[in-house]
Formats: C-alpha cells, structure tokens, sequence
C-alpha cells in the first residue's frame, strides 16, 4: 500500500486498500516495508508504520525487505525481531535496485535462521532479466509483451531452486513469494519431497488473470498486467496452481496488491522496463480462489479458510489470535455467501486504481459481512470504517510451526570429523 516504487507511488494507500480488503472479506494484511539500498531497516519501518497507523481500518502486520547487506543490516534485523517482524525479504531481481548477490543472500539467510525469523524470496534471475531487456528493446519489442517475453518461467524457476539450495544450506526456513508458474511450483513441491522447509504463496492474480494479456492491441490493458514474475499466458496455469493448493504443495494465497494508475504506468509507454510493476487484488482475492477452487471441486471450503487465513497465520506466528474462530481469538469473522454473484469492474471495486485485472469476470463467492475484532466494517454492501481503527499485529520468531524442524536438523546435522591415522607417507613437491 501506497509503496514508492519506479519513480511514484501505489495509489492505493492504507486507508484505501484496508478498506478493500474488508470489502472483499480479508480481515488483516500483511505489507511490506521496502528500504532503499543503503538505507537504515529500521527507519524505513518507522516510515512505515507512520504511513500505516493513521489510516488502516483493519489489523495489519509488516515483513521487511533487505535489500543490501551488512553489519548494520544483521544488527538492525535483531532489533527488528524485538518490535515484531519475523519475515524479511529478499529479491533476486531487479538488478541494482532491490537484488541481492548469492553471497549476500547466503550470509542473509544464515542470520535470519540464528535469529528465528522467516526468510522471504523474490526469485527470478535479475542478471538474465537486464540482459534479455536490453535485448528486446534492441529488436524494437518496448511495448508490455516485452516485459513477459524477458522473464520466461525458466528464470523463475532457476531462481526459486537456487533460492531453496542456498536457504537449505544454512538451514534457513523459505517463503516463496507469488509463485507464477508451472515451473517454480514444481521446484517447490519437489523441495518439500526432499524435505526442505519451504513454503510456496500463489497469488489471485495467478489463479485468475491472463498472461495472454500483454499481446493485447490495447498498450493501456496490456500494460495494467505488467508485474513481477509476470502472469503466465499458458492457460492451464491457474488450474495447476489450484491443484497444489488443494494437495498441500503450496500453502497460501496472497495478491503482491501494488496498484498504479494508467498515467502512473504510461511512464513506460516508450520502453517497458519503465513501467510500474504491479497489479490490483487485495479485494478480489478471496472470491476468485472461492470461485475458481471451491466452486469447481478443487478445494473444500475448509481448505479455502487454510489457504486464504489459517496457514499464513500459523506460518507468520500469529495463530490461534488469527486465523481461528475461537475464545481468546480476536473476533476476525467473515460471513461468506457461497452463492451469491458478482461482476468485478474497476467502475464498482472499492480500491483507487482505475483498472482492474479481473474485468468482467463474474465470480461465485461474496463476503456478505466482514468482522474486524467484533466489529462490522463491511455488510449488505456498505463499508462502515473508522480510519486509523486498525491496530498493528507483532509477528513474534521463532515460530513453532516454522521451526520446530529446523531445530532438530541444527542437532542431527552437525558435520562430523573422522578419526583417522595421520599420513606419513611422501608429499609430492610442486613446481613453482
């Protein structure tokens, strides 16, 4: 919400797309705090938090990004965890800007396994991504297609299984962010086999949208679908994903909402890499997993409650206070019309951006009254928020449900030295 980002801002604030969320039935988010390199961790929360407590109308929590690495930055990480961040994120992409090098990613992570925290993961290979858009740009491709065309799923997918291998190798717990394809899901599941502490989040836009979207004649809703990795145009995609949910191999649904305007996304109408990444979601979110998992027999309604709430409040530590209906739990209800229809439109959505990715789709599902701690903030169609009303959730480490594995394989994998006979024998000498 409202996150700087390729020279302006996401149009929808915390006030705006708290209120979004409510309206489609998600009772907290969790949003992510994005230093610039360089910049101190811990200011970028408190701008953060600036931002955020006067205007959200529902409950919120933070992950925060690292996006450069040092002494400064492990140190400001510990502090972090003390004021309730577990998750920190990191990016394999956009080079220069947000991406961290394997060595700086390798060291990371072995500190965010020390202190109890969750490890979080852009994956897609910037190197291959700044040099396949140099390309295209040089074959006269600028328009959005080019943006798709430079990010196939193999790099993906690449960066997802080199994010695992380094994760798993200092015994550091994975969040896969906005898994995309086929590809990076598979890598994903085949990790969990193996036994890797791995978690994979596919996004509405995923499940819901068309790649096929970039190619379209119009630049404007061509480039209203650009974000990062992009929306595969394979058309069996969302059904795949849907399939992974439903058998466990991937755990939670999220949206990466970062909405841009068409004049905010025209930055890029000459070249695609100028264009804002992101996408709309945080309202749609919950009817499009209901319409396209339960409504066609892929999901139970109580794995839709897991993969939209219970997982991701187990996984980010903050289960059984959300995530359950329960006393003692904080009373985040949403009443869920299994029937009813509706028609999404950027005319009639509650969020600031004049574009929607899921126009025209009618879907089955609606959130007839939404709950925040016992009170009503969204019923028969109305909103009734208080700004400023919602409160923000510490997501404490060392979470039980994240490390309770990782502990155990801190013991039993310990290398072990052989007890041998020394050499006594010749050593050869080398040449100079």
């Amino acid at each position: 919400m409202q996150m700087p980002f390729m020279g302006t801002h996401a149009v929808d604030d915390f006030l705006v797309g708290t209120q979004a969320a409510v309206a489609g039935g998600t009772t907290m988010i969790i949003d992510f705090v994005m230093p610039t390199k360089g910049e101190s961790l811990t200011a970028a929360y408190k701008k953060w938090r600036g931002w955020a407590d006067e205007k959200v109308v529902c409950d919120y929590a933070f992950h925060v990004a690292v996006t450069w690495w040092s002494e400064q930055v492990a140190n400001e990480m510990v502090e972090l965890t003390k004021v309730g961040i577990n998750s920190f994120k990191t990016f394999m992409a956009y080079k220069d800007v947000f991406m961290l090098r394997d060595d700086d990613m390798l060291n990371c992570y072995e500190h965010i396994g020390k202190i109890g925290a969750l490890a979080q993961v852009h994956a897609e290979n910037g190197d291959v991504i700044a040099k396949k858009s140099a390309e295209m740009v040089a074959k006269g491709i600028t328009g959005p297609e080019g943006h798709l065309l430079c990010r196939t799923e193999e790099v993906e997918a690449e960066a997802t299984q080199r994010a695992i291998m380094i994760a798993n190798q200092v015994n550091c717990p994975l969040y896969v962010v906005h898994v995309m394809s086929k590809t990076s899901a598979d890598v994903i599941s085949a990790a969990r086999r193996r036994g890797c502490v791995v978690f994979g989040e596919p996004i509405a836009a995923g499940l819901g949208a068309d790649g096929n979207c970039h190619f379209n004649k119009c630049w404007r809703h061509a480039a209203h679908h650009v974000m990062g990795p992009p929306i595969r145009p394979d058309p069996s995609t969302p059904g795949y994903l849907m399939d992974l949910l439903a058998s466990g191999d991937l755990q939670t649904t999220g949206t990466d909402n970062c909405t841009f305007n068409t004049d905010q996304k025209a930055l890029g109408k000459d070249d695609f890499r100028a264009i804002p990444n992101g996408i709309n979601g945080v309202e749609d979110r919950m009817s499009i997993v209901w319409d396209r998992g339960v409504a066609t027999g892929k999901l139970s309604p109580s794995q839709f409650v897991a993969v939209t709430s219970t997982n991701a409040a187990k996984i980010f530590n903050i289960y059984p206070r959300k995530g359950r209906i329960a006393v003692g739990c904080d009373a985040d209800i949403v009443v869920w019309d299994a029937n009813a229809q509706r028609t999404i439109s950027a005319k009639t959505h509650h969020q600031a951006v004049n574009f929607n990715i899921f126009e025209g789709q009618t879907v089955t599902g609606l959130a007839k009254v939404t709950i925040s701690r016992g009170t009503v903030v969204w019923k028969d169609n109305k909103l009734s928020t208080t700004r400023g009303s919602g409160r923000f959730v510490e997501t404490p480490p060392n979470c039980e449900h994240v490390y309770n594995r990782i502990r155990t394989r801190d013991v039993v994998r310990q290398p072990k030295k052989v007890e041998r006979e020394p050499y006594t024998g010749p050593v050869a000498v080398l040449e100079k």
